[in-house]
């Protein structure tokens, strides 16, 4: 594949581009392009890209890590939600059979593409990591390697360990089908324009001992539950939960069964989630659903 004129390792060409074609960066979108050609390796290496296998891209902006995946000999799928970038990508890249970029908010389009990916990266906005990342994890569209560039702070969450003040909801979500790696940071000036924020990527593979994908939809939502009243116990924070999903069994025979449950795993009265291990959470959620239907 021909590499097309724009250099993106220069901020002077990338701005000299977006003027010819009439583009402009959106902060909404959280278009900062990665000027680094090193980093860019780095993220390529990264993701062990093989000739022939399928790649999705998630936000490639004007193609700077598109240009390297396509050098590699993959099958690019890009999805793209500035429809200006859309049309500029479509027409840098015209020449290459193996790249085909979709257009609009990629959570409402992934779901129709005929085939699953080997491999998914992108270098994510802060408003959209965690609804991308979830979709993905609920619906078991997991492929052997993602990596993927985000705020620092995102990438501690998402790795984060029990206990600790990042363990979240979505650090139990993420673990529920992933090993969870944050490989290297980058530092603003590595970006055009330059964010105010550090980044992180972050490498996820598929866990040897995953939830299974049939159940991970509804683990994530009691997972939510329990972590939603963070300094409450779960015992406190789960009674939404209960009644949203067992309404038919009277509330005092609920909490009767949770409280039951949490000492049957060796858990005390007043445990929070984020005293738990993924693990442990989900033990608790298999117990807990399967007392609790057979009350019903």
């Amino acid at each position: 594949m021909e590499t097309t004129a724009l250099n993106y390792d220069s901020p002077t060409s990338i701005k000299e581009f977006l003027e010819r074609e009439g583009l402009w960066v959106t902060k909404r979108f959280g278009q900062n392009f990665l000027i680094d050609r090193s980093v860019r390796g780095r993220i390529v290496d990264a993701l062990m890209v093989e000739p022939g296998m399928r790649v999705w891209e998630i936000g490639p902006g004007i193609g700077a890590m598109t240009e390297l995946i396509l050098e590699r000999r993959a099958r690019l799928i890009a999805f793209e939600i500035d429809h200006g970038f859309v049309r500029s990508l479509q027409s840098l890249y015209a020449s290459s059979g193996d790249f085909s970029v979709v257009s609009g908010d990629m959570l409402k389009t992934w779901r129709a593409q005929p085939e699953r990916p080997d491999r998914i990266f992108g270098n994510l906005p802060y408003n959209a990591a965690f609804a991308i990342i979830a979709d993905l994890l609920e619906l078991n569209c997991v492929p052997e390697r993602m990596v993927f560039t985000l705020q620092k702070e995102a990438a501690r969450r998402m790795a984060a360990r029990p206990g600790t003040k990042d363990y979240s909801s979505f650090s139990v979500l993420c673990a529920s089908a992933c090993d969870v790696r944050v490989l290297f940071d980058i530092g603003a000036s590595s970006f055009w324009p330059q964010p105010r924020v550090t980044s992180s990527v972050v490498q996820l593979v598929p866990s040897a001992a995953p939830v299974p994908a049939e159940l991970r939809k509804s683990f994530s939502d009691f997972v939510r539950s329990a972590f939603a009243l963070r300094r409450k116990t779960l015992r406190n924070s789960l009674r939404g939960w209960l009644n949203a999903n067992f309404a038919a069994i009277d509330e005092t025979a609920r909490d009767a069964i949770l409280l039951e449950t949490l000492l049957s795993l060796g858990h005390r009265a007043e445990i929070r989630a984020e005293a738990l291990s993924p693990g442990e959470l989900f033990a608790l959620y298999r117990q807990l659903h399967a007392r609790v239907s057979a009350s019903c």
